[in-house]
């Protein structure tokens, strides 16, 4: 059975937006996150996404832009298997080719049961929210950019109770950006 990792991108003061959704210029990339992003990538068996996520991701790794700017990656998102969670997305964009539309949250253990590789929620704050409050996320990796936002949208504000992790590891970037990885624990 495969794992569910979720990776987060966060300011210092735990924002994953700024005021306005997809302005993501405050994120700390380089070569070596680039590295990371590929590994991280390759390992997984499909990607997973809340709708909001899905959306905006969708429409940029399916351009020009992002093919022209980023290859490498462009090639490993627009090729990989998708998965998105949506109680109101009509259907996935015909754009972004191998994406299945899930309406049932709980259906992930089953993706889980069936995968050989991990499972890589990208984003999606309140997917993780929700998937942490069910307990069917194993694993969260939050890069912590060296940025304060003072203002946005809190990680994991959607969350409507309490939840402990256990912090596995850490790993500090040249860039100044660090990974923390968590395991939920069980109260």
């Amino acid at each position: 059975m495969s794992k569910a990792i979720c990776f987060l991108m966060a300011s210092l003061d735990g924002y994953h937006e700024g005021t306005s959704p997809w302005s993501l210029d405050w994120h700390n990339t380089d070569e070596e996150f680039n590295e990371f992003a590929a590994e991280q990538l390759d390992a997984s068996g499909a990607l997973v996404f809340g709708r909001a996520t899905y959306v905006g991701m969708a429409q940029y790794w399916s351009s020009e832009e992002a093919r022209t700017t980023d290859p490498d990656i462009a090639r490993r998102m627009n090729s990989a298997r998708k998965y998105v969670f949506s109680q109101t997305l009509e259907q996935p964009d015909p754009e972004w080719e191998n994406t299945t539309l899930i309406k049932d949250i709980g259906r992930l253990k089953k993706l889980k049961e069936d995968s050989e590789k991990d499972l890589l929620v990208l984003g999606s704050s309140v997917l993780t929210t929700r998937l942490l409050e069910r307990g069917l996320l194993d694993e969260l990796r939050i890069i912590v950019n060296p940025v304060i936002l003072g203002q946005g949208r809190s990680l994991f504000e959607t969350a409507k109770r309490r939840i402990k992790v256990e912090l596995k590891s850490t790993r500090q970037f040249q860039s100044g950006n660090v990974l923390l990885t968590y395991t939920p624990t069980k109260e």
